[in-house]
């Protein structure tokens, strides 16, 4: 199985690993280079390694993982080693691992040299759902979410479900956030298959995966820069957004995995279009129950749900001062460009914690 995105394929399954390498031996690459965090050293880098079968000098990059290290600082580290390693500008860049990986690798590759060329194989399921197609790449600045980046095509994407066997259960349901937001702004049968899931098989899984890429690949493919219909996938992402980065602050709510703190966003995001008329008040139950069956709730104080309103400000989809949401207008159908008043989005944060 493969998908068509812009001018890369992404390919599922061990079969496209045979694809990379004459990728490789046909781009006469000069060096490639893997870079993967401690966790993919150990536990997915020989795997891929075993897979290619190419004549050309590899090297091996390992950065420490977890969103706290998806930054500048790193990448600079990651320059300075490629400059080291006398990389030039015909050399590939693979990233082995999840979103942190490909976000950050696919930004250095980008960006070194004026630009080299990168393949991205994701290991989590959410790096599979969302990273794997977009060209979005990206680090953080100062605790802001990816205020850093550029939007750079891969070589190809490879996605192999062997990883997902030895993937936490927090890791898995942090993917399914993803893909319940897929079905809630694009598919409603979609978001029924995936809300009443039972024991899944690798196949299955398989299957579900294929489908919301191919979901964000035509999104993607109609609006490659995030001007109009693209914004779509920005549902339970600007609340979800900051939420995330106030859980790493240190400062008060405890650190949430992406998917956990989207999916507190799609349940804020769906009572603020319920609110507006958007929604109706059964849908919004549905989608509330669904998603509380599924991630633990988070207690916010007054003061958390005040710095994370105030975080708003920061976000990279405000057009002259004004947050400008994705709300749901039924499930399976999206909206773009709502404003919602911050009276709005404390009363969400209200409904969350009391009802």
């Amino acid at each position: 199985m493969q998908i068509q995105a812009a001018d890369y394929i992404i390919g599922f399954g061990v079969d496209y690993y045979s694809a990379l390498s004459q990728l490789i031996n046909d781009k006469k690459y000069s060096k490639v280079i893997l870079m993967v965090d401690e966790n993919t050293a150990q536990h997915c880098l020989n795997y891929v390694m075993q897979w290619l079968a190419v004549d050309v000098p590899f090297e091996i990059i390992e950065i420490e993982q977890g969103e706290e290290n998806k930054t500048v600082e790193t990448c600079t580290a990651v320059w300075k080693t490629l400059v080291e390693m006398n990389v030039d500008r015909k050399a590939l860049l693979i990233n082995v691992g999840g979103g942190m990986i490909c976000d950050l690798g696919g930004f250095v590759a980008a960006t070194y040299k004026r630009g080299i060329d990168f393949v991205n194989i994701p290991t989590s399921l959410l790096a599979m759902v969302d990273a794997s197609v977009g060209t979005k790449t990206g680090v953080n600045l100062g605790g802001l979410k990816n205020m850093v980046g550029s939007f750079s095509q891969p070589q190809m994407v490879l996605i192999d479900t062997a990883f997902l066997e030895t993937l936490p259960g927090n890791q898995m349901r942090s993917g399914l956030a993803e893909m319940f937001k897929h079905g809630l702004i694009a598919d409603a049968s979609y978001w029924n298959q995936l809300k009443n899931l039972g024991e899944l098989t690798t196949e299955d899984l398989l299957l579900l995966i294929y489908h919301s890429v191919s979901i964000k690949n035509e999104i993607v493919l109609q609006d490659p820069f995030e001007e109009n219909v693209r914004k779509l996938l920005n549902f339970g992402h600007t609340l979800g957004h900051v939420i995330e980065t106030y859980s790493h602050s240190g400062k008060g709510i405890q650190p949430l995995l992406h998917g956990e703190a989207i999916a507190i966003g799609m349940i804020l995001e769906a009572f603020i279009s319920y609110k507006k008329d958007l929604l109706t008040k059964n849908s919004y139950l549905e989608i509330k129950e669904t998603l509380n069956l599924m991630f633990e709730s988070i207690v916010f104080t007054e003061n958390d749900i005040e710095i994370c309103t105030h975080l708003l400000i920061h976000d990279k989809k405000n057009v002259n001062g004004i947050v400008q949401f994705t709300l749901l207008n039924g499930i399976g159908k999206g909206v773009i460009n709502e404003v919602v008043e911050s009276e709005l989005i404390t009363d969400a944060f209200n409904d969350y914690l009391y009802n």
